[in-house]
């Protein structure tokens, strides 16, 4: 199975790098599924309805989030509505949404995406690793599963690379978000599981972190606020993300690579 999963989707950039990419991504890896962390996509804070309909537009099948999850309330009331846009399942009972989604392929094969937020300088949650546990209970990866993808959207690189080793073996792949800034430990762990610390975002990397940077460096020199909250910085976008390959035959991972395109980072397309 061939997957396209994107980092966190920054503004009007973001938005504007997926949807000119996206489609040709799919076309010339033959993508069976692509999966976007969104969480970012309204100005930086938050997703829409509307832009979940551009995003699936585009050519995305699955939408994760993160800790922006709520900064657009109208999200609150589509999410139960939208089985495909996900929060993190580990936020607490009665939350709004689901945090896993069972995507079936046209040929019937089934594939697992799960939405996780880590702990560490992030809000308290409920354990990520034993929703990792419940979340997959009942599921066996090669058998039900042809693949289990996992978005960890986190701060800290050594929860997220605990969190890899916790599930390798057990799941297709694991990869982190919500940094916005592309690792480059993408491997296979010793189990067979995909895993990247961060996919980075898709967004104008001539920024802080998809932020207008004349405004957040005053911030960190002044530490006093700005007139107003802070503006995605405009500009070419790029799009960040992986290509993960499984053996049909196990759902373990054969193959994970970068992909990055357009935009001030150097360029990396995949080939088949």
């Amino acid at each position: 199975m061939n997957i396209l999963v994107l980092g966190d989707v920054f503004g009007q950039p973001g938005r504007e790098t997926v949807k000119a990419h996206l489609p040709e991504l799919r076309r010339d890896l033959d993508i069976d599924i692509a999966i976007v962390n969104a969480e970012n996509a309204a100005h930086g804070f938050g997703l829409t309805e509307k832009i979940s309909g551009e995003l699936y537009d585009a050519g995305a099948d699955v939408l994760t989030t993160g800790n922006h999850v709520w900064d657009q309330r109208e999200l609150i009331p589509y999410i139960d509505r939208d089985p495909r846009v996900l929060r993190p399942a580990n936020f607490p009972p009665g939350t709004p949404g689901a945090g896993t989604r069972r995507h079936m392929l046209p040929d019937g094969r089934g594939v697992l995406v799960v939405n996780l937020m880590g702990r560490l300088f992030m809000d308290a949650l409920d354990d990520p690793f034993r929703a990792l546990d419940a979340a997959t209970a009942g599921h066996v990866l090669g058998r039900d599963l042809a693949a289990i993808i996992v978005d960890f959207h986190g701060e800290a690189t050594s929860e997220k690379t605990a969190f890899g080793h916790f599930c390798d073996g057990r799941v297709s792949a694991v990869v982190g978000t919500h940094t916005h800034v592309p690792t480059a430990d993408h491997q296979i762990l010793p189990g067979g599981t995909a895993y990247i610390s961060d996919l980075g975002m898709c967004g104008n990397y001539d920024s802080v972190i998809g932020l207008e940077k004349h405004a957040s460096i005053r911030r960190f020199v002044t530490r006093m606020p700005g007139p107003k909250k802070p503006e995605p910085a405009e500009g070419e976008a790029t799009l960040c993300g992986v290509f993960i390959v499984t053996d049909d035959a196990t759902g373990l991972a054969r193959r994970v690579e970068p992909v990055r395109l357009g935009g001030r980072l150097a360029p990396h397309m995949p080939a088949l």
